[in-house]
């Protein structure tokens, strides 16, 4: 795996560990490249009402926005979680992935055991709903 996958799965692994998960006790972490080059990340951030919970995903997504803008696109985003086995991004974050990068955007993810995933938005998402 190239060094600056490897790279963004740490970045990943750190947000993680600042997760708010009482409920379900899934850390998650994520970090994103954006096209011009930002890095952000985001934790999952949970909720006693669920449906208020945010992931991780979409709480880095969101961040890249904040910080670039509407035209913002993602390059490339890397996934942990603390568990034994690595976890794709869930289908509400695939969707939100895929209203800011393309088939091609790379997507790795991680569990605890380091072995990644990588793959591609178009694999996790072949037929992503568009206006």
């Amino acid at each position: 795996m190239p060094r600056e996958l490897r790279a963004l799965l740490t970045q990943a692994r750190a947000a993680g560990r600042r997760a708010y998960a009482p409920y379900s006790k899934f850390h998650v972490g994520a970090a994103l490249v954006t096209a011009r080059g930002g890095l952000f990340t985001g934790c999952n951030v949970e909720n006693a009402s669920y449906g208020l919970t945010i992931c991780a995903e979409r709480a880095a997504i969101f961040a890249a926005v904040a910080s670039e803008g509407p035209r913002m696109r993602l390059a490339r985003i890397a996934i942990t979680v603390d568990a034994p086995q690595a976890f794709a991004p869930c289908g509400a974050c695939r969707q939100v992935l895929a209203e800011f990068g393309g088939p091609e955007t790379e997507i790795v993810y991680a569990g605890r055991d380091g072995t990644p995933v990588r793959t591609t938005l178009g694999a996790l998402l072949p037929q992503a709903f568009g206006l």
